[in-house]
């Protein structure tokens, strides 16, 4: 009894502690990415042009230089840099990737915070009970976000401000000169590096652009959301503006277009796809409660499979990870716009390691969030197997 007592307590710790892995994961970005190319100096540009992935939008990964031969105000923002490259080809802006996954990831980690707390209990209707009371929660939370009046406001903080940052780009500048001792200039050169292995002449330099203010509060970027939504109905036929409600809904749909035309702004391709996001996004909204109904049934009646789900799914994220990136890396290099001004074929980005294109080297690896999902994973399996064992002998 002492032995299966001990079993049942180690199994509960494992799960608590892949719990606190969940929600630390939210946070800290999962993989990163980066180009290097010649014409970026390792001085300057120590890990090339970098950027962060994570649960709730993409984040600079390029830190502020501190050398006696290089003098900076700030770390350039390499999101924007990326961009800026990437635009030449007619690849669509980071920000139009993932948005309904972005918008959703809150609740889908609730989600699975609250079936690793139903799994702990082995007690069916007190497993029922528990998640009945988390699930319905997370439902209240993500229909006031979703459709309510400044929903925008229950979304996290670093979430609201990935919708600031890729928005907040001068990108009219982009076809202004710069100089050559400027970031701008650096780029200029990697463009003409480009050029050259394409056989085109090279656009000009993009400028550096305006950021939100260090320290501003959630409700400041969404001040700000709202201050250029409404510049963007302003440009709009009078029956066609939208008066801002600040919804989760209005402001993903709205955001996805303005990222889809930052750089190729064509109606007639940009609408239907953010006709096809918005309703993807509501079959993931009433799909989530569905799914939640269908592990309360299980709950509620001791269905054995769907009990298993409990901790398989949660256990599955890398998994679920990788093939949510791969996919969209595949999105990326097959929906070139023919408004790029370099012709590439279609191509397959970098998913894991290094690649190559054009004049530029692209990596491609997993960082703390993703060695926090193994890690999860890891005392998941060994929570389930415990957990078998445990059933298997009736304790």
């Amino acid at each position: 009894m002492s032995i299966g007592k001990n079993r049942v307590l180690f199994a509960n710790l494992l799960i608590i502690g892949a719990i606190v892995t969940l929600v630390a994961i939210y946070f800290t970005p999962v993989w990163w990415v980066s180009l290097t190319a010649p014409n970026y100096p390792e001085e300057a540009f120590p890990d090339g042009v970098r950027i962060h992935f994570g649960m709730s939008g993409v984040t600079n990964g390029c830190q502020k230089v501190e050398k006696a031969e290089i003098s900076e105000g700030e770390a350039l923002d390499c999101v924007h840099e990326m961009d800026t490259i990437n635009h030449y080809v007619g690849m669509y802006p980071i920000a139009a990737g993932g948005v309904v996954e972005k918008a959703f990831s809150p609740f889908l980690t609730g989600l699975l915070v609250v079936m690793l707390l139903g799994f702990l209990f082995s007690n069916p209707k007190a497993r029922a009970g528990v998640m009945a009371l988390g699930f319905g929660g997370i439902v209240v939370w993500m229909a006031m976000t979703w459709y309510g009046a400044d929903g925008l406001k229950y979304q996290s903080t670093g979430y609201v401000y990935a919708l600031v940052t890729s928005l907040d780009q001068d990108t009219s500048k982009d076809e202004g000169a710069a100089d050559a001792e400027s970031d701008g200039g650096i780029v200029a050169r990697l463009k003409a590096s480009m050029a050259k292995s394409t056989g085109e002449a090279a656009p000009a330099a993009a400028a550096p652009k305006a950021t939100p203010a260090e320290g501003v509060e959630k409700d400041g970027y969404i001040q700000h959301l709202q201050v250029m939504f409404e510049k963007a109905q302003e440009r709009k036929p009078a029956n066609e503006r939208q008066t801002w409600d600040g919804s989760g809904s209005q402001v993903m749909s709205w955001h996805y277009g303005q990222s889809l035309g930052r750089y190729f702004n064509n109606p007639a391709e940009i609408l239907p796809m953010v006709s096809t996001m918005s309703v993807v996004a509501q079959v993931v909204f009433w799909g989530i409660p569905l799914a939640m109904l269908l592990l309360l049934w299980g709950a509620w009646k001791g269905i054995r499979p769907l009990y298993w789900l409990l901790i398989l799914v949660p256990l599955a994220l890398p998994l679920f990870f990788i093939i949510e990136y791969s996919g969209w890396l595949w999105w990326y290099g097959h929906s070139l716009n023919a408004m790029g001004a370099f012709t590439v074929k279609p191509f397959m980005p970098t998913v894991f390691g290094q690649g190559k294109v054009a004049q530029f080297t692209t990596h491609s690896y997993p960082y703390i969030g993703f060695f926090l999902m193994l890690l999860s994973a890891g005392m998941l399996s060994l929570a389930a197997l415990l957990r078998r064992k445990q059933m298997q002998a009736g304790e």
